[in-house]
């Protein structure tokens, strides 16, 4: 990630911590003159995600310290593994450690669950990407972490593409008003999606210049017709992708891509995902 997307997420995590007065603790406790070395160190198996913004809440707090790491964002590491070497004054490595340990944390649980989904579903030829279902201001940091389990990423924001839900459809009087209307709003370059809510509405939108077919809680045998459709359309020489999306879990995952979709969106990675135990040592 660029520095300019994640630096003001770890200023404003420090700041929120803090507070007004500073770290009081530490400050009551510390010699303002001692140096220390610590350890960041995984305590559970996992992907890491977000080391360097991770890691750089200690040297944004104070530039005198210095940072080693022993691993990069998407490789894996075992229980009690080092993952990075700080050093320089003890009130700083005390100071940054819990806003250095959340982003850490959090963002490299998303890479294991993620990791996790992937490896199941890797005996078909589904992929599985993120969804919008984010922490409000941590967006571009869950989706790099998904991206550092080896997922892939559905759009960023309502500007990346059109994606005409339910709710569009009611408005617009029917999926196809719906797609005429967003065709002549959008330039050449705009991907459109549509979502589906079951097999009528699918082979209305094979019909129709769309390029996704969102596929939103169908069952399994559902799914299975509809992966025959689109593999049927795409033979005919339509260009088109399905997306399985609607309460899929890492337990169901496997499932549902043995059907045949292309796609498997999951807001559980981002919203639900487990942290990943690490810790700082001294």
């Amino acid at each position: 990630m660029n520095r300019l997307i994640w630096e003001p997420v770890v200023r404003a995590a420090l700041a929120e911590d803090l507070g007004r007065a500073g770290d009081v603790t530490t400050d009551a406790i510390v010699p303002a003159d001692l140096c220390a070395n610590a350890a960041v160190v995984a305590r559970a198996d996992g992907v890491i995600a977000g080391l360097v913004p991770g890691v750089a809440a200690f040297t944004i707090y104070d530039p005198a310290v210095e940072v080693i790491t022993a691993v990069n964002d998407g490789d894996r590491v075992a229980a009690g593994q080092r993952i990075a070497t700080i050093s320089g004054p003890a009130r700083a490595l005390l100071t940054a450690e819990r806003t250095c340990l959340n982003v850490l944390g959090h963002l490299s649980g998303i890479a294991t669950v993620t990791r996790a989904v992937v490896d199941a579903v890797a005996s078909t030829a589904a992929r599985v990407v993120d969804t919008r279902k984010t922490t409000p201001g941590l967006r571009a940091l869950e989706k790099h972490a998904v991206r550092c389990g080896g997922g892939a990423n559905h759009r960023f924001g309502l500007d990346d593409a059109l994606l005409i839900k339910d709710n569009h459809i009611v408005i617009a009087g029917g999926i196809t008003a719906a797609v005429d209307a967003a065709r002549r709003h959008a330039g050449h370059l705009v991907a459109l999606e549509i979502e589906v809510d079951d097999l009528d509405q699918l082979d209305e939108a094979l019909t129709l210049p769309v390029d996704v077919v969102m596929l939103d809680n169908f069952s399994l045998d559902d799914l299975r017709e509809a992966s025959r459709r689109v593999r049927a359309a795409r033979d005919r020489g339509m260009r088109i992708v399905s997306e399985a999306s609607g309460g899929i879990r890492p337990d169901t995952a496997a499932a549902i891509a043995a059907t045949g979709v292309d796609l498997l969106s999951m807001g559980w990675l981002t919203h639900s995902a487990p942290n990943l135990d690490v810790a700082l040592d001294m």
